[in-house]
């Protein structure tokens, strides 16, 4: 019945947007923010992909020129599925990686990074490192580099509307046409060149580089893996990858005359003898069989299909008729930032931060980021894509159990760090980290608040009540105050220590929003609400303050002197933003404090989301000009490159939490909360910002 009550509500609320709501021309709004590059440009690569897997190319069509993308946006042809670990002569065990610490009167082993030499900085730092996400390999025209200095007349344009790249260019005054393409349900390129210079394809293999921070290519150890031919005919070719105990397959099919050559070792090139000629290749796990050869024309039809299905049925959001000068490009950022999370962060697993463009982190993924990358897939009626990578969690759950476990603690304590193993990557931060904890919660809420059914209810609640009782047994009681407190943690402000850290304002209201919600969810299984769990509820500390203003934490009270406090994120924020408004925290102290934020902070020492988090505070505070002014701030990490992408720095180029946070901000910004009455809350009312939008949900 309560499933039934609340269905109706959302039907209610869909009808009343409804009635507020202007026809969008979807395709126009899509087309008028295609990308276009006529120079090569290392920071302008395009990428075409599915969630599951993504190519990038230069200005070619095509990863022709990968040396001269290294230090921009990567040339990465990258997968959910494919990683390598090095050997592990040595037998390094996971355990060895542990350090104990004592926060509350026991012991708890931590998963660390060692400053001392010896077995277990060695075992960590091996850990950390491996298993690493592998580039599986360059597709590109067999160019030299002097061929570099030759290219003319370059027009490149990806088109949103139907995930297509089309490249144009001369070389030597011979014009080359590429089209390329990604099958939208296979690890697959296709691409259809005309030209009458016949240029040649690479097939170039790398073995993987390991290292933290790059495009995972080690080009000098052709010895240490093989590439062979495991069958051939006049068309076709299917390539055995084998870099130690990794395997992998690369089927090539092609049509129009051409050659296959081996080049070298791990490098093939085929040569086209047509002016018109296509060819398709496909990465797997295991080999493939010869009915799944697809053609070019198959796999446009599909993506075709594919993006023209994803831009009709999730929201919208038009700035078209807005006054300010500044509309456009947020509206360009908007839409780049839709395509861009859709191929690299709709997967089966969560997304890394550089997406499956380049390894950050040894290509592993943080799961206190998949709130920014992915809270958006529900918010914009593509609850669907934030499910696919949810499914992942129940996999970890074992490890997240036995992290749990180990820590004195019940219930499943997610891992920051990780891989799609679970297996939980040494930090000196990451392991401290407990505002991932209840992410879990909250994006499974707005799954059912998209889709509130009983499948949606039976599919997460055992997820949700393992993370509730972590978070209930984590807080602890303080029998002189009365009160329940967090500490022994490094909060999302990571600029704070663990073992001085003391109720975080973020943290407290994270543990507030998630236990009463994990509560509902108990109510909507046909439980009982928890007694202790509300107990914890009820007690929990109200935020830290100073002279009306929220500090970083209970026991940062130099928070207003001391620079380390208001560099970094600016979580307090999220307390009142990211979340709503809870009775831990004040309205009149929340706006005094985004104010001192907005005037004092740091901000050349923040992140691509601080600004979105920023935006959503101020969108609840009352204050829309501050959150059109976070959004579109003139700062380094608040850069959006011609592709879409966020800078941060010369490491991260590319930021993918920065485009899921400006889209849930947006979101938000349009549709408002639960509660709000106002139309596009998040935007000034002085006639400049007349903002269309259609399927967006309200944040909560």
């Amino acid at each position: 019945m309560r499933t039934f009550f609340y269905a109706c509500s959302i039907f209610i609320l869909f009808a009343c947007n409804a009635q507020e709501k202007t026809h969008i021309d979807r395709k126009a709004l899509v087309n008028r923010n295609n990308p276009h590059v006529n120079a090569f440009d290392s920071l302008a690569s395009f990428s075409v992909g599915n969630g599951e897997f993504a190519y990038t190319v230069d200005a070619t069509g095509l990863q022709s020129f990968p040396q001269k993308y290294t230090q921009g946006v990567p040339l990465g042809t990258q997968s959910q599925w494919g990683w390598h670990s090095f050997a592990n002569p040595n037998n390094y065990r996971h355990e060895e990686t542990l350090k104990n610490y004592n926060f509350r009167g026991k012991e708890e082993p931590y998963s660390v990074q060692f400053n001392e030499p010896g077995r277990q900085q060695d075992a960590a730092n091996w850990f950390r490192a491996n298993p690493h996400r592998l580039h599986l390999g360059i597709v590109g025209f067999e160019f030299s580099s002097a061929d570099f200095n030759n290219i003319n007349n370059i027009n490149q344009q990806l088109d949103l509307w139907k995930g297509l790249i089309t490249s144009q260019f001369e070389i030597n005054h011979e014009k080359v046409t590429v089209e390329t393409s990604c099958h939208p349900q296979l690890d697959l390129i296709a691409v259809k060149v005309n030209s009458i210079a016949h240029p040649a394809i690479k097939f170039h293999f790398p073995y993987p580089s390991g290292n933290h921070t790059d495009d995972g290519c080690d080009w000098t150890s052709d010895e240490k893996h093989n590439t062979t031919i495991v069958r051939q005919t006049e068309n076709s070719a299917l390539l055995k990858r084998e870099i130690d105990k990794t395997i992998y397959f690369v089927n090539i099919l092609w049509e129009g005359q051409a050659k296959l050559i081996e080049k070298g070792k791990n490098y093939f090139l085929l040569q086209p003898s047509s002016d018109q000629f296509s060819f398709t290749t496909s990465f797997t796990e295991k080999e493939p069989s010869l009915k799944t050869q697809i053609t070019f024309a198959q796999t446009l039809i599909a993506s075709e299909k594919y993006w023209e299905s994803f831009w009709t049925k999730g929201a919208a959001v038009d700035f078209s008729q807005c006054k300010d000068k500044r509309a456009p490009e947020l509206e360009r950022r908007v839409v780049l930032s839709q395509y861009l999370l859709a191929i690299q962060c709709a997967g089966t697993t969560p997304p890394q931060e550089t997406g499956l463009t380049y390894n950050s982190w040894y290509g592993k993924f943080h799961l206190e980021m998949i709130w920014w990358h992915d809270a958006q897939f529900a918010l914009w009626g593509r609850s669907d894509l934030l499910e696919r990578t949810l499914g992942w969690y129940n996999k970890a759950l074992p490890v997240a159990q036995e992290i749990a476990a180990r820590q004195g603690f019940k219930g499943a304590r997610w891992m920051k760090m990780t891989d799609p193993s679970g297996t939980e990557a040494p930090s000196k931060v990451g392991s401290f980290l407990i505002w991932q904890q209840p992410h879990i919660i909250y994006l499974a809420e707005l799954v059912y608040r998209s889709n509130p059914t009983e499948e949606v209810l039976k599919k997460y609640a055992g997820l949700i009540d393992e993370t509730a009782k972590f978070m209930y047994s984590f807080a602890d009681y303080d029998l002189l105050e009365g009160r329940y407190v967090l500490k022994g943690i490094i909060p999302a402000q990571e600029t704070l220590r663990a073992s001085e850290t003391v109720n975080p304002p973020f943290e407290l209201s994270y543990w507030y929003y998630a236990m009463n919600v994990a509560q509902k969810w108990r109510e909507r299984m046909g439980q009982k609400r928890s007694l202790q769990w509300d107990e914890m509820i009820d007690k929990l500390s109200p935020l830290a303050y100073q002279d009306s203003l929220y500090l970083a934490a209970e026991t940062a009270t130099d928070t207003y002197k001391d620079i380390r406090f208001s560099s970094d994120h600016m979580a307090v924020l999220g307390a009142f933003g990211i979340l709503p408004k809870c009775p831990l925290t004040r309205t009149d102290y929340m706006k005094n404090t985004l104010n001192w934020i907005w005037d004092n902070w740091n901000w050349g020492k923040t992140w691509g989301w601080d600004y979105p988090m920023t935006a959503m505070s101020a969108a609840r505070l009352g204050e829309p000009e501050k959150a059109v002014g976070a959004l579109l701030m003139d700062k380094r990490t608040n850069t959006y490159l011609v592709n879409g992408h966020n800078y941060q720095d010369t490491r991260l180029r590319i930021y993918l939490p920065g485009n899921g946070g400006l889209l849930t901000a947006v979101a938000m910004m349009c549709a408002g909360w639960d509660g709000n009455k106002l139309k596009n809350p998040g935007f000034p009312k002085d006639g400049n910002w007349n903002v269309k939008w259609e399927g967006l949900l309200p944040m909560p």
